[in-house]
């Protein structure tokens, strides 16, 4: 059975079709692999595997019945615990926040639940969203599996974690400046962030994206497959459109890629990423796409500025909480949105709308090049314990420079393993498309991951013997 925790959306639902297993069998292998992996990994918040096993008796009924409610009935899912569902408090990673259940499902966890996928946990976050690591003031500390000294990234760090560690082939993050894509990079795996509005969201804000992360792009397929349908709920929801997730790019001839290795500032490029993600764009380039190397869109002023918007909307939240509740909030982020009290509000709106002129940017870009590749992240992992790759309050967007720019236009980014490092950590190549072409994000990402080669190799549990290397 514990081959049954390895194996991706298309291969469980063939299996439960062929009646070679059930539901119930997997949910039993998935239960026993966590039991051995959360003790160390603090992936995992509600989660509760007698309602699971429940709903697992029930698909497989169904299974047998040959009525399964939907494409994805019976197969393992998480939610980032941003995403509301019917019943669950939702403390948004901090201890400061009152938990009252939620009163129903956010359109993510509304259209799993339609598609009979099997939500068994929802996956930790740091403190409002607003770090990328694995450190909350409610939450336990997350790790990550490839080395659980090291930091999952974030803010969508439980499902990065959960994802790498094998708990299912489905797992969705939230996205406002690379929370998708980020720790998707540092553990392996393929995070996409589409274009604002493609899988509705509640609450919606300017960037904020909901988007699957998963071990393969075919498992990222079927959930977009899934959770690309209109809700009213979210005024951004773009209108219904018949998308094939499954298609699969059959050339990149002529194909206008543009190479950005310099992201305009933030952290110093580490340069074993730089040498991975230009042995990627020689795959593109081998196979007759045009590279070309192209300036970064983000500068000092934009990034400063958005951090300045941002420290000032929170600290709006935060300072309406009782002093008592206020002094619950993780120490880093109670630092960083303390520096909002001093932003007038000129400055802040002069910071947001730098927005817009990161936003025309992009658009100036993207006039010339019909692809953007780039690293997903400077650098390659950094201590569980810290609360950013620099660790720093001061600096707390500095590691988020390749990944930003995309939320703010609005356009589709794909991150996915480029290789490993020297010390045998997950690096992550970055593939953005024009806004609204998803589905050609996608379908490259597809056709790299397949020169590419599988990855042959995923950690295994603490005190297991791991076979072959990266």
């Amino acid at each position: 059975m514990t081959d049954l925790v390895a194996l991706g959306t298309r291969a469980l639902v063939a299996g439960y079709r062929a009646g070679s297993f059930t539901p119930s069998d997997v949910m039993e292998a998935l239960i026993a692999h966590i039991a051995v992996w959360e003790p160390c990994l603090g992936a995992l918040y509600a989660y509760e595997p007698d309602a699971a096993r429940q709903a697992a008796a029930e698909s497989t009924r169904r299974w047998r019945a040959s009525s399964p409610v939907g494409v994805l009935d019976g197969v393992p899912a998480t939610l980032k615990e941003l995403i509301a569902t019917r019943g669950t408090p939702t403390p948004v990673g901090t201890a400061a926040t009152e938990l009252v259940p939620a009163a129903e499902d956010a359109p993510p966890a509304a259209r799993l639940r339609e598609a009979g996928a099997i939500i068994f946990a929802k996956t930790t976050a740091p403190d409002y969203g607003m770090l990328s690591s694995g450190l909350s003031s409610f939450h336990r500390l997350a790790r990550n599996p490839w080395d659980l000294r090291a930091n999952p990234g974030g803010s969508s760090a439980g499902a990065s974690a959960a994802a790498a560690a094998g708990y299912g082939p489905l797992h969705v993050g939230t996205d406002i400046g690379g929370s998708v894509r980020l720790p998707a990079a540092w553990c392996g795996l393929v995070g996409f962030k589409p274009s604002l509005g493609r899988i509705p969201i509640d609450p919606y804000y300017v960037g904020r994206c909901a988007g699957p992360m998963t071990r393969t792009v075919d498992d990222a397929a079927w959930l977009m497959q899934v959770l690309a349908q209109p809700d009213a709920r979210d005024a951004t929801s773009l209108p219904p459109a018949a998308i094939d997730w499954q298609a699969v790019t059959q050339s990149v001839q002529g194909l206008r890629v543009g190479l950005m290795l310099d992201a305009g500032c933030g952290m110093q490029l580490d340069p074993q990423i730089a040498a991975a993600v230009q042995h990627a764009a020689r795959v593109f380039a081998d196979a007759g796409a045009v590279v070309v190397d192209v300036k970064p869109v983000l500068n000092r002023d934009m990034l400063d500025g958005i951090d300045q918007f941002w420290r000032a909307r929170l600290w709006d939240e935060i300072v309406r909480l009782s002093e008592e509740r206020r002094g619950r909030v993780l120490p880093f982020i109670l630092d960083w949105a303390e520096q909002g009290a001093f932003v007038s509000g000129p400055d802040a709106i002069a910071g947001f709308n730098r927005t817009f002129e990161l936003r025309r940017a992009c658009a100036a870009l993207f006039a010339e090049v019909d692809m953007v590749l780039s690293p997903t992240t400077p650098n390659i992992s950094f201590p569980a314990e810290w609360a950013s790759p620099l660790n720093d309050p001061a600096l707390p967007f500095e590691h988020i420079a390749y990944t930003l720019p995309w939320n703010m236009s609005e356009q589709p980014a794909v991150s996915l393993n480029c290789g490993f490092s020297a010390e045998l950590m997950p690096m992550g190549v970055q593939i953005v498309c024009r806004r609204f072409a998803d589905q050609q994000a996608l379908s490259l990402a597809r056709w790299y991951e397949t020169r590419r080669g599988p990855m042959t190799h995923w950690p295994a549990p603490p005190g297991i013997a791991k076979e072959g290397e990266p």
